[in-house]
């Protein structure tokens, strides 16, 4: 089969790619620019376009199948020369649920918790050498590739984006692969830029939980209120099964989950990812793993990767960097990271990156977020605003939106940085929390400071 990318770099896409071409497929592809990992990973399988841009010449009556990226843009020469020849046209979500349609498509959406939901799912799964197709945003321990594809396997792990599919096609992406087995972990407003209302967003996930096929399960969060109304609610003839946190401890910095047989040390820390792994449990499940081998697996998960994740400890502190930008996950983050080290002085820093996150009338859903915290400070670059087009953020409604009199606010990365470098971290625990890197923070240099 003759696969064609059209903006092949894209993290999804270019997972994608790989996977098909070690499937077999002619895989061939286009981008206008290609940054790493991207680059050297399709380099690696000979799948790099030999030259940037758009080659409407590419697109040729023998290709199959085109898979169009959300990089590429709705008159793009590729896409329009595709359209002109009849060719099938393919958003990434809809290419998965084709590579997918005779397996069981297990699919977990939420706007929190969804890549570390599934990134245990597989961690399990590969420790009890079960072998399952899968797609993860997130660059697993143990794991070279995010997309895998198969003819044999019967079980698909998908990650549910709720984020639309492609230029031509606005739906969300969990709205596609039509379920059998589902998770939905928690509803908090978010990518404001394309569901412009709360009501809006929350119905695309009641889409979601009706997309499941009849005969089909969802496990749900039940102590997420939006969670728990929406999938009760629901007409669609389907198992409902709810779960909650389980109990747990936290004893001198280690986090001990109660079993059956008794409290087990976890890699992983905070309510939210203890909400996670109880989701996680049901799920593996329904896929054949028993309770004990279960725990005996999700012991040694470290965490998706920029998920809490631990880039410096010495016996007095610690740093982490997480991918945590809405306001539910920098509150739940926070939280976490306070609980699990409670004398220690929590150095919570969040960068403003996304479009919701830079929008002025998004930004009073942050009231509260950093109040754990013993130092909050917001960093957010002015520039980042005129790039995304948006009306101007002022320092002022930025501290009126976190309710917080104590912030701390940079809008200068050199100032932010400077701020960094001079502090004393002794006894201290230092949260990192961004989709961007601060206008250009050495991470390398900030694990330097933790001694």
């Amino acid at each position: 089969m003759n696969v064609h990318f059209i903006a092949i770099g894209g993290a999804a896409m270019h997972n994608l790619a790989i996977a098909l071409h070690n499937k077999g497929y002619q895989v061939t592809g286009s981008d206008d620019v290609i940054f790493d990992p991207s680059k050297t990973r399709l380099q690696a399988k000979g799948l790099l376009p030999e030259t940037f841009g758009w080659y409407p010449e590419k697109i040729t009556a023998n290709i199959d199948a085109v898979v169009l990226g959300m990089h590429a843009k709705a008159d793009n020469p590729e896409l329009l020369k595709a359209q002109k020849l009849g060719l099938k046209i393919y958003s990434y979500p809809e290419f998965l649920y084709e590579q997918s349609k005779n397996k069981t498509r297990v699919v977990i959406g939420g706007s929190h918790g969804k890549t570390t939901i599934t990134s245990m799912i597989l961690h399990v799964m590969h420790y009890h050498d079960r072998d399952v197709d899968f797609m993860v945003g997130a660059q697993l321990e143990g794991f070279d590739v995010m997309v895998k594809l198969t003819e044999e396997n019967d079980f698909i792990v998908l990650e549910g984006d709720e984020y639309l599919s492609s230029p031509i096609d606005r739906r969300p992406k969990f709205h596609l692969y039509k379920p059998n087995i589902a998770l939905l972990s928690g509803i908090a407003w978010d990518h404001i830029n394309v569901f412009p209302t709360y009501e809006n967003y929350v119905e695309q996930f009641k889409i979601f939980v009706d997309s499941i096929v009849l005969g089909g399960s969802i496990n749900y969060n039940e102590e997420d209120a939006e969670v728990k109304r929406v999938v009760e609610a629901s007409a669609n003839p389907i198992r409902k099964i709810a779960y909650q946190t389980p109990e747990y401890t936290v004893e001198d910095g280690e986090t001990l989950l109660e079993t059956p047989e008794g409290p087990m040390p976890i890699e992983v820390f905070g309510k939210h990812n203890l909400n996670n792994l109880a989701g996680a449990k049901w799920i593996c499940q329904h896929m054949g793993i028993d309770e004990d081998d279960f725990y005996e697996a999700i012991a040694t998960f470290k965490g998706a990767s920029k998920r809490l994740e631990k880039i410096a400890e010495s016996s007095t502190s610690v740093a982490y960097k997480d991918f945590a930008h809405s306001p539910s996950k920098v509150a739940a983050t926070t939280k976490a990271v306070k609980e699990q080290y409670a004398n220690r002085t929590l150095v919570a820093c969040l960068e403003l990156h996304t479009y919701s996150s830079l929008n002025a009338e998004f930004l009073k859903e942050y009231k509260g977020a950093l109040d754990t915290a013993d130092v909050a400070v917001v960093f957010y670059s002015p520039h980042a605003v005129e790039i995304k087009k948006l009306d101007a953020v002022s320092e002022q409604q930025i501290a009126d939106a976190f309710k917080r009199d104590d912030l701390i606010i940079y809008t200068n990365p050199d100032d932010f940085k400077n701020y960094l470098f001079y502090q004393n971290f002794d006894n201290k625990s230092l949260l990192l929390m961004s989709s961007g890197n601060y206008g250009g923070l050495d991470f390398d240099a900030v694990t330097k400071l933790i001694d």
